[in-house]
């Protein structure tokens, strides 16, 4: 089986019981990051990597709201926490290194904890950058290499495991790939000994 088919069938599996799985985390060390995102969203909004819609009650009422997952049964699993929730999103199954969207569709792109998982990091960034409207927001908050020695190095070693069976990687740092690109960061904090970070960044 292909990786790439090998990775979404990984994700679908998981999907019915993820929340339940990952409910700590998100109390502890995840849900404030989803809000601090969410709110800094305006206008036409993508979220890449939607998973099982836990972004989506911290939007703002006015934003217009599109979401995009790698699984299936991911984008289900969000669908049914959007009529849960009684809010408008439109929903699809696509790839982020290969947005379905025309150049500059978008105010606001936001992925929170997926590019971690996105197999080229660079080409997911670059993507969310081509359907962003320029002098539009990149809202970024994901689990990355952390500042703390003895942290980083235990991530390296989760990573041996992580990589190979579902392609999660905690060694990596989004906002030192987004500084290639033609960006203006506006605000980026580290929590957890550095081994969350939140990013708002403009498209110049």
């Amino acid at each position: 089986m292909r990786r790439r088919d090998r990775l979404k069938r990984y994700w679908d599996d998981r999907a019915a019981g993820y929340d339940r799985r990952t409910a700590s985390a998100e109390r502890r060390l995840l849900g404030a990051s989803r809000r601090w995102v969410c709110r800094r969203a305006t206008g036409h909004t993508l979220e890449v990597a939607v998973g099982t819609g836990l972004n989506l009650p911290h939007y703002p009422a006015d934003v217009r709201l599109r979401g995009v997952d790698f699984s299936p049964r991911m984008v289900q699993a969000a669908g049914r926490r959007a009529a849960d929730l009684g809010r408008s999103v439109t929903l699809a199954a696509a790839d982020a290194t290969a947005l379905p969207f025309a150049d500059a569709r978008f105010d606001t792109v936001v992925c929170t904890f997926a590019l971690c998982c996105v197999p080229d990091e660079q080409a997911a960034l670059t993507e969310a950058l081509r359907v962003l409207r320029p002098g539009g927001s990149l809202l970024l908050a994901d689990h990355v290499a952390a500042s703390h020695p003895l942290l980083r190095a235990a991530q390296h070693v989760v990573d041996l495991v992580s990589v190979p069976l579902q392609g999660e990687h905690y060694t990596r740092r989004p906002l030192r790939t987004l500084r290639q690109f033609d960006v203006e960061v506006l605000a980026a904090e580290r929590l957890s000994y550095g081994a969350i970070e939140r990013v708002h960044a403009r498209r110049a």
